[in-house]
């Protein structure tokens, strides 16, 4: 499966968590659901993980805590906040870049309508598969 082939079910799924629960909740509970909800459309989707970095030559395992991990594929990450910043994406990014991951999500189950917060990130995914 594809990076955007995760990614459409990721989209479809959020949309479903968040039509259920609507907005202003903790993070954790749209990050327990939405795990649940890929689950249960058949991806692999690990929560909370912690990601190793190396630099310059030193390493550390949790260099920081993925919310959810798709399929080893897509990182997902989770906000529940009135409006994204620009440091939110700048962090996603950053997460992409660290674990050579091509594609993202940041989702901010924040927004009234969650299509309004949801930001699809790339980091050199061939487009045009």
């Amino acid at each position: 499966m594809t990076e955007n082939e995760i990614g459409r079910i990721v989209v479809d799924a959020a949309l479903a968590v968040h039509r259920e629960l609507g907005p202003g909740l903790l993070e954790t509970v749209y990050e327990v659901v939405l795990a649940q909800e890929l689950s249960d459309r058949g991806l692999k989707a690990e929560r909370q993980l912690p990601v190793s970095i190396t630099c310059r030559g030193i390493t550390f395992d949790v260099g920081f805590r993925a919310d959810i991990i798709v399929e080893d594929k897509v990182i997902l990450e989770l906000k529940s906040v009135e409006k994204i910043t620009p440091a939110h994406k700048k962090q996603l990014l950053t997460y992409l870049k660290l674990t050579d991951t091509k594609l993202g999500f940041l989702l901010n189950f924040g927004e009234a309508l969650i299509k309004d917060g949801i930001s699809r990130m790339v980091n050199g995914l061939d487009e045009s598969r």
